[in-house]
């Protein structure tokens, strides 16, 4: 394999970006060894033992640091799962992390044998503990704090010692109701009024906790490992690997709505133009998904008090398929006449994430100036898409090219390129973006795990704009984005 063979998709990083996209089997010999997890706590699956053994390996032959995964390791890799899932030590008793402390020299042997039980045994304490703080918080709410009294709440519990009992960790969450509660009060909300939303609050992520899935633990013990290696190492569940695709081509197909969840409701906060649903035009922003039926005559699945990836799962489809939603309309009760409505999946296409621009005019003296602003948030390609032969495939340097194609005719006297908030992306079009402001040249140099260094140039004669040019830049430029809070189906 040469290195330009092995060219990296991540911008400026030199990350290794392990998906469960692997060539494994769905079945192995390997068997779970759940005789150390209480009754019904979550298991890793035959799979996910033979992935995270590939993982290892993985990590250790071709990750650019070329660490060891041993007993030096270990505990680093221990610390960065247990701080994923406690890193405020607001669950966890110091007896707790005495406990584990028996595993702190056996994740190095884990992921190479697939014995990974001990790390599920860690969650299902932080389930336990998850549901005893949150239920004690909501005995709190029976009677209103003492707002008179002098006391301050500590925010920042990265370096706090571990509760040693209990009692500690009731009075640390007696402060951290109370601060949740004045936080309400200082929005004009009566106690009564804070009171109730706190209660519907703490209900929601108690159910939520109970609604976390085996793959979910599986990707927060992996990335203790990547996050170990390298900052900007990651590991992808295949969900989130299809969204990282998803934001990488702009497209998806489904029927083109943003949802996010309300109290129990998947609810409709916005029809993205251009998708079926806006084009159907027979859904209405703030109208509530009660049930998702496939094709035109498939049951109908109740999904009231679902995880919204799952009723996304259950949205998104292959293009030119039927999917069917249950609607409660907006503002109406719950128990008030539905309506059912019916979609033909198609491609949509992201625009909100694409690279756009802004023309500006101001005045120096007696001279009117022209700025023509272009947000690029992220460097992205419909690499599929491209490799199929499409001709018109989206890109980060093609939208870009466009959009000062379309200044130019403006008559702009200046360009200003923002990549504030830019997370990063498909290196090669890091690059070929550049080759718009240069004629030839070195771009940036990667160096590979084996040694090998390649150095990406400009390769294509002359440039797209020659005007004077800025570029903004802040501290959230070239690394990676959280997922967003809404999700598109």
């Amino acid at each position: 394999m040469t290195p330009s063979s092995r060219r990296p998709t991540a911008l400026l990083a030199f990350t290794v970006v392990l998906t469960a996209l692997l060539t494994v089997g769905s079945s192995s010999r390997l068997t779970a060894n759940t005789s150390l997890l209480p009754p019904g706590a979550l298991a890793p699956t035959a799979r996910e033992r033979m992935i995270a053994r590939q993982v290892g390996s993985l990590l250790e032959e071709a990750h650019y640091s070329k660490l060891k995964i041993d007993d030096s390791l270990s505990p680093r890799v221990m610390d960065k799962f247990i701080d994923g899932l406690d890193g405020q030590r607001s669950y966890f008793l110091a007896s707790d992390i005495a406990e584990f402390e028996a595993h702190r020299l056996r994740f190095d042997d884990m992921i190479r044998t697939g014995d990974i039980e001990p790390a599920y045994l860690i969650f299902a304490r932080y389930q336990q503990r998850n549901r005893e703080r949150v239920q004690h918080a909501l005995t709190l709410l029976d009677r209103e704090p003492d707002f008179s009294l002098n006391e301050s709440f500590e925010f920042d519990r990265e370096s706090a010692p571990w509760a040693k009992d209990s009692a500690e960790l009731d009075e640390l969450w007696r402060k951290r109701v109370k601060n949740d509660a004045i936080s309400l009060l200082l929005t004009n909300k009566t106690w009564a009024e804070a009171r109730d939303v706190l209660r519907t609050r703490y209900e929601r992520v108690l159910k939520r906790a109970d609604q976390v899935k085996p793959e979910e633990v599986f990707e927060l013990f992996l990335n203790a490992y990547a996050r170990t290696f390298d900052p900007h190492s990651s590991y992808f569940s295949p969900r989130n690997s299809e969204e990282y695709k998803i934001q990488m081509s702009l497209n998806y197909e489904g029927i083109g709505a943003s949802l996010q969840l309300v109290d129990e409701y998947v609810t409709i906060m916005n029809l993205i133009e251009g998708g079926p649903a806006a084009a159907a035009g027979t859904l209405k922003i703030n109208d509530r998904i009660t049930a998702v039926g496939q094709g035109s005559n498939g049951p109908m699945t109740d999904v009231v008090g679902w995880r919204i990836d799952d009723v996304v799962q259950l949205i998104r489809g292959k293009g030119g398929t039927p999917v069917r939603l249950q609607i409660l309309p907006a503002g109406a009760a719950p128990g008030s006449p539905e309506k059912t409505v019916e979609f033909m999946r198609g491609k949509v296409t992201l625009e909100a994430q694409a690279a756009k621009k802004e023309l500006k005019t101001f005045r120096r003296g007696d001279r009117e100036y022209k700025v023509g602003v272009i947000n690029v948030p992220g460097f992205y390609s419909d690499y599929d898409a491209q490799r199929a032969g499409d001709k018109d495939y989206r890109s980060t340097t093609r939208d870009v090219r466009k959009l000062i194609d379309e200044l130019k005719k403006e008559g702009v006297d200046s360009i200003v390129m923002d990549l504030r908030g830019n997370g990063g992306g498909f290196l090669p079009e890091a690059q070929s973006l550049t080759g718009l402001f240069i004629d030839r040249g070195p771009v940036v140099q990667v160096q590979f795990s084996g040694g090998d260094k390649e150095v990406l140039d400009d390769d294509e004669t002359g440039v797209a704009y020659e005007g004077p040019l800025v570029v903004l830049i802040d501290r959230f430029s070239a690394f990676p984005v959280n997922p967003n809070a809404i999700v598109s189906s």
